[in-house]
């Protein structure tokens, strides 16, 4: 499938947000291992209050599909997603918890396809280009990048543009608020997944005041 063919695949219109519009929401996409269920609703308005509206829910916790479907449920504001989706079902469980994208480390063929032939946008993984090229193929113009720093960071992604011009990225992994600027001056990247928004510490003590003031610091750092 040729560049001039994916911009007019017909995937991106049949779901619920498309990855061009949802990469459009804002330059920070927070990435978050929420364990307890009843810190998802505080955690998500702590966000939201920030301005910042697409939320990933990483699917590492035993918990992760509760907690997507309480902010779902209570906070339609919020555009959720899932993270850390590495097949079919999980595409399907993600979707029927109420998430509106789903994000993977990786990609495969299984996953293109389902993604394909469900109604919610999927975000596929990518380090390589051969990956890349994959994901071209089922006609996904929007890709995450991880891990990022891991990968080669900004100068990977940097080279990837010359070939590819047409392809926009969510960089991912190592990325904080030092480096930040550095991904989002790359015409490709559209928007960065971070997980220093809501640290540990700040969960644990119930600082929800505290995640407001880390997004809002971010916000002011990329303006």
């Amino acid at each position: 499938m040729s560049l001039s063919n994916q911009l007019t695949n017909p995937i991106a219109n049949q779901w619920q947000i498309s990855p061009k519009d949802l990469f459009a929401q804002g330059k920070i996409v927070p990435v978050l291992v929420i364990k307890d269920v009843a810190d998802a609703l505080p955690i998500a308005e702590a966000i939201l209050q920030s301005g910042i509206k697409v939320l990933e829910v990483t699917l590492r916790t035993p918990s992760a599909l509760d907690v997507i479907k309480e902010i779902a449920t209570h906070l339609p504001q919020a555009i959720i997603g899932a993270g850390t989706v590495t097949n079919a079902q999980m595409l399907q469980q993600a979707r029927d918890a109420g998430a509106k994208f789903a994000i993977s480390p990786g990609l495969t063929k299984d996953l293109l396809k389902a993604g394909q032939e469900g109604d919610i946008a999927l975000i596929p993984g990518i380090s390589s280009i051969s990956e890349l090229m994959d994901g071209i193929d089922y006609g996904y113009d929007h890709l995450k990048f991880f891990p990022a720093e891991a990968s080669g960071g900004v100068k990977a992604i940097k080279s990837i543009s010359g070939p590819f011009p047409d392809i926009k990225f969510c960089p991912t992994g190592g990325i904080n608020i030092n480096n930040i600027n550095e991904y989002l001056a790359l015409p490709n990247v559209a928007c960065c997944g971070g997980s220093w928004l809501v640290t540990d510490e700040l969960v644990k003590n119930k600082n929800w005041a505290g995640i407001t003031q880390l997004c809002n610091e971010a916000l002011v750092q990329i303006k």
